[in-house]
């Protein structure tokens, strides 16, 4: 059965990508992921949990962020654009991480990251 690596995933898809990771996905990236992962007018691209994505493949991204990168395995990257990750913490605050060394750029929470970043960016 080949279905539409883009469509929403369901909550046993989400369980399932959490146990092939490791991790446990904060409530708000979960609640990004069934919401469509709509990042507006971004120039950004969501990786995406279910197969058959290509480039946005999170088991992918995750990997090459966490083994070849050196991203800290405490973010999660939910956006890779050019070696450069849009994270999320544990305690939900989502963080900008570069390869060229800390930005310095966080969000308090997925919901300031989302209007900062995704709707008030023109």
């Amino acid at each position: 059965m080949n279905q539409d690596p883009f469509r929403t995933p369901t909550d046993a898809e989400i369980a399932s990508a959490e146990s092939k990771l490791g991790i446990i996905f904060h409530d708000d990236y979960r609640l990004f992921l069934k919401s469509g992962s709509d990042v507006a007018n971004a120039i950004f691209e969501p990786a995406v949990i279910l197969p058959g994505s290509g480039h946005l493949d999170i088991f992918e991204i995750a990997e090459t962020a966490w083994n070849v990168m050196g991203l800290p395995r405490d973010l999660f990257p939910f956006i890779e654009d050019n070696g450069d990750y849009f994270c999320i913490a544990k305690t939900g605050e989502v963080v900008y991480w570069s390869h060229n060394g800390s930005a310095n750029e966080r969000w308090q929470n997925f919901s300031a990251w989302h209007k900062q970043v995704c709707v008030d960016r023109q």
